[in-house]
This record gives structure tokens, C-alpha cells and sequence, in this order.
């Protein structure tokens, strides 16, 4: 077991509540496998205080924080500097405190997503030149925005409110993407021609309702991911895994959204492999 000192490299993740955060089991492995001085700590942290909270993390030496519910959104007001793509995407998941004291805000959700997608598919970028999400909040804007980015030709939006996806798709800087929001009730014709789909709602999530979703006009080769990961294997992924698709769960995406955080506080890149992904798994 790892030894905490007074030099100790400090990190957290905010939030309130912050019981359910899984962020500390993943850190705190990290820090113990590689023998580094240093503690990842839940900060339950209410609104109200939160400007408090972070205006004293530097003088506590902390070297950064992840940000989960209801945050995201606030700190992007809150930091010295906030990185070109949270600001497009309008939310931030990450702060690295650097030794100034100055707080930078990132969003690493489509990273983590890209990430994942490459080691799971290492060819994905050859294979993809359309793709098509189902919902339009939080996860998808910014996988949207890291889409785009990322130089994909046609990015599709399906939500069950299309003047919400449309909202989406006007603040993203689309550059020389082509896109389009799909009414719900077309959500099944809209998989024509889609090279990778991507679930960012909550269907098919632990109590909540099933994506209804027919994959019959889904291409062969397409590749089919989702953002859930409690259960692993969704319903939908099932279905398309089935039919012979590549599949791309959603932990690898929670773990691999973590590293660039862990990389400034750890002071080294962690290693996301099967370890990572048993630390977590018991605990979804």
C-alpha cells in the first residue's frame, strides 16, 4: 500500500452528491500501482459553495479535480482558462490546477470515447465516414463536437425532441461536416448508410426504458457503441452483436476519459487495460 505524505500529489472529483462517483476507485488504483505518493479524494460539494471550493484548491495543493453532476456546466465560469473544445461543447469534466495556481477546464468525455473506440477498433478511422447518435444531452454533445474534430464527412442526430438535437447541431462548429437531426419517428430509416452508431441517452440503461431500435437497414460493417455501462452489455449492443456488428461498450469510455486528468495529477499516462476495467466493474 501506497504511503501518503505531507508531499502527497492530491486530486478529487466534485459533485453533489458524490457517493456514486466511481472516479476514486479508478485514481486511487492508479496511484497505488504505481507507487505514487498520492490521494484522489469525493468532495461533495453543494452549489452554493462551489466557487469557495475551488478558488481553495490551489492553496490545499491540489494539482486538479474531475467534475461530475451538477457542475459541469458552472466551472466553465469558475476557471482561468477553458480549453477550445469544452468551451464548444459547453461543459467541463476536468480541471488541472497548474503550479501558478491557475485552474484550466477540459472536457474529455469524447476523448475517452475516441480512445476507447480506437483500441477496441483500431481501424475505425478508415471505416467511418457517416455517423449517427441517439440522443442529444450532455454526452452527445460532446461527442459530437469530437466527431467533427476528429474530420468525420456526416454526423447525424436522433432524439426523441428533434428542436433539442437541432439546438445541439447549431452550436457546434461543423466546419466540413454535413449534418442533420432526424425526427424520432424516422429514428429506424435514419441508420441507412451509417458507418458507426453511438447510444448517448439513457435507453437501455438499469432502470430505465429499452431502446427501441430496429438495426435492420444498419450495414453490415457498421460499428454499434454505447455510452451505457450499467448493464455492460446493453440491449442494444446485444441486438448488434448478434447480427455480426463490431460492439464498443461504455466503461472503456469511462476509464479512458480519465487519463488525461490522472496524467497531470499522477505525473504519468496510466495504463487502461483489464486491471483498470476489474477495479470498476464490481462496483457498476
Amino acid at each position: 500500500m501506497v504511503t501518503i505524505s505531507g508531499r502527497a500529489r492530491l486530486a478529487g472529483v466534485l459533485g453533489w452528491p458524490i457517493g456514486h462517483s466511481r472516479s476514486p476507485l479508478l485514481h486511487n488504483f492508479w496511484f497505488e500501482r504505481y507507487q505514487i505518493d498520492g490521494a484522489y479524494i469525493p468532495l461533495a460539494v453543494a452549489a452554493d459553495d462551489l466557487a469557495q471550493v475551488l478558488d481553495a484548491l490551489p492553496k490545499m495543493g491540489f494539482l486538479g479535480v474531475n467534475v461530475t453532476l451538477p457542475h459541469k456546466e458552472t466551472v466553465q465560469t469558475l476557471v482561468d482558462e477553458l480549453d477550445p473544445l469544452a468551451a464548444e461543447i459547453g461543459a467541463v469534466n476536468t480541471i488541472l490546477i497548474d503550479a501558478a495556481g491557475r485552474k484550466m477546464g477540459l472536457n474529455t468525455d469524447g476523448i475517452g470515447f475516441l480512445a476507447h473506440l480506437s483500441a477496441t477498433v483500431p481501424d475505425w478511422r478508415q471505416r467511418v465516414q457517416k455517423v449517427a447518435l441517439i440522443g442529444a444531452g450532455g454526452a452527445a454533445r460532446a461527442l459530437a463536437a469530437t466527431f467533427i474534430r476528429a474530420g468525420i464527412a456526416e454526423l447525424c442526430l436522433v432524439n426523441r425532441t428533434r428542436a433539442r438535437a437541432e439546438t445541439l447541431l447549431a452550436r457546434l462548429d461543423a466546419q466540413a461536416c454535413r449534418t442533420a437531426s432526424v425526427d424520432w419517428a424516422d429514428r429506424h430509416r435514419a441508420l441507412d448508410g451509417v458507418d458507426l452508431l453511438v447510444n448517448t441517452s439513457s435507453l437501455g440503461m438499469t432502470g430505465q426504458p429499452p431502446l427501441d431500435l430496429a438495426l435492420d437497414r444498419l450495414p453490415q460493417a457498421a460499428i454499434v457503441a454505447d455510452i451505457v455501462y450499467a448493464p455492460l452489455t446493453t440491449p442494444l449492443l446485444a441486438a448488434a452483436a448478434a447480427r455480426g456488428h463490431a460492439t464498443v461498450d461504455g466503461l472503456g469510455m469511462l476509464l479512458h476519459q480519465a487519463v488525461p486528468g490522472f496524467s497531470h495529477w499522477g505525473g504519468r499516462a496510466p495504463e487502461v487495460d483489464a486491471a483498470s476495467r476489474r477495479v470498476i466493474e464490481p462496483a457498476l
